[in-house]
């Protein structure tokens, strides 16, 4: 309960507090050592050509100014905020103008929480991030080790960050229901519907290499599925083709290439 009432305190905090973040250059500019930073930890920000290097860290830094980010229970460094806007940016990257319109506060947690937001002397601390609603509409919190892990050499098919932000993605248009409607081309809808509920199928059959969380819902479906796609896009690829097409579709980018 006690963390409970720090999360929404924090929460008044950013609302009510927080001065202007555009006027506070050293937080908006992705300098040259944080460009490096970049190098050293966004394999997706590797890859890139110079070009698309610099989109990047446009990208960012407008994420920075339209987004809050609040330790609770740690201080929140330049590599903890990079791992958060990379995980907003990547799955947005292929969408010229596009921003995050139903965030404005990122709460890093140090590790793992359960369902009151508790992460210390708690026996059900199983959640790793998630998109608030109701009074905490707005509101992402993630814990740290998730997101840490998920840039990781040892991520595999996993990144937390990104599934919190895919889940914003499919509630723009108003349900999150795993159909972003709003990036996916009518034509495909239908498709990817059919797609979806076939291969929750074989998962719940045991069939699949997708992780057994994307059977839980379409919600799910989509966000375990997006980060497959962006953490190991050639293995996808090969093990899911049709997939990979409408997902390549539906964030306009094409990572296995």
């Amino acid at each position: 309960m006690i963390y409970a009432i720090l999360v929404i305190a924090v929460i008044i905090g950013v609302f009510f507090i927080r001065p202007s973040k555009t006027k506070n250059a050293s937080e908006v500019i992705v300098n040259d050592e944080r460009k490096q930073l970049l190098n050293q930890h966004i394999e997706f920000y590797q890859k890139l050509s110079d070009a698309d290097k610099s989109t990047f860290e446009s990208k960012i830094e407008q994420f920075f100014n339209d987004v809050n980010i609040e330790g609770v229970g740690l201080q929140v460094t330049d590599l903890d905020r990079l791992m958060i806007a990379s995980s907003a940016v990547i799955p947005i990257f292929g969408f010229k103008d596009w921003r995050f319109r139903n965030v404005t506060n990122v709460l890093l947690y140090p590790d793992t929480f359960d369902k009151d937001f508790q992460y210390e002397e708690s026996t059900d601390r199983n959640i790793m991030g998630m998109v608030g609603s109701g009074y905490m509409n707005g509101q992402m919190i993630l814990s740290r080790a998730a997101l840490t892990k998920g840039f990781s050499k040892q991520s595999g098919m996993s990144n937390t960050g990104i599934h919190e932000f895919v889940h914003l993605i499919d509630k723009s248009d108003g349900a999150t229901d795993g159909v972003p409607e709003g990036f996916l081309p009518h034509e495909y809808v239908e498709p990817w519907v059919r797609m979806m509920h076939k291969d929750i199928h074989k998962i719940e059959a045991g069939k699949s290499d997708i992780d057994v969380y994307a059977s839980t819902n379409e919600a799910e479906f989509f966000a375990v599925v997006s980060e497959y796609f962006f953490e190991k896009p050639n293995q996808f690829q090969t093990k899911h083709p049709e997939l990979y097409d409408l997902l390549s579709k539906t964030f306009g980018q094409d990572p296995a290439e």
